[in-house]
């Protein structure tokens, strides 16, 4: 008898994990379409033109704003390619004099943003798995272009380097 319970209670376990993996923005299907995914998820929380007439959706998800899906569709608007974008290597395409509209179009939103005055900066802060404490950096000039990005230590983190 414990047997079969604790196979039933694994058997709800797998469904309802492949269940949540369908309903993040990356496991909808190639073809979904665009309407269909505005519909979703609470809806996008960014819109940027492709060049040739599709467009992206952002979806900024995950605690602390540690996920961000971005989902291209082309100009029929059916869903041609879905990436998690908050990934070293996509960081590691960030180089100074990048417009900040091509880092907002790679990255998405920034987890938080907070301005330099006598710098005349703008540092845009993105969190990500599995950067526990650490999260990428960006620092924007008043012209709107990327002067530098680095790896920094997440103040949400204590001094011990744990999440409080």
């Amino acid at each position: 008898m414990h047997s079969m319970r604790l196979r039933a209670t694994l058997a709800l376990a797998v469904v309802a994990l492949s269940a949540c993996a369908s309903l993040a923005p990356g496991g909808l299907p190639l073809g979904t379409s665009i309407a269909e995914a505005r519909a979703s998820f609470l809806g996008p929380t960014g819109e940027y033109p492709l060049p040739g007439g599709g467009t992206r959706l952002e979806f900024a998800r995950g605690a602390h704003g540690k996920q961000t899906y971005m989902l291209d569709f082309d100009a029929t608007g059916s869903l041609v390619s879905s990436e998690q974008v908050l990934t070293e290597q996509n960081f590691a395409t960030i180089v100074p004099g990048l417009p900040a509209a091509d880092v907002r179009m790679r990255l998405g939103r920034p987890a938080e943003v907070f301005n330099v005055p006598w710098q005349r900066l703008q540092v845009w802060n993105y969190r990500y798995y599995p950067g526990d404490c650490v999260w990428y950096q960006i620092s924007i000039s008043e012209g709107g272009q990327v002067t530098e990005s680095n790896y920094g230590s997440d103040p949400i983190c204590d001094s011990a380097g744990s999440r409080e």
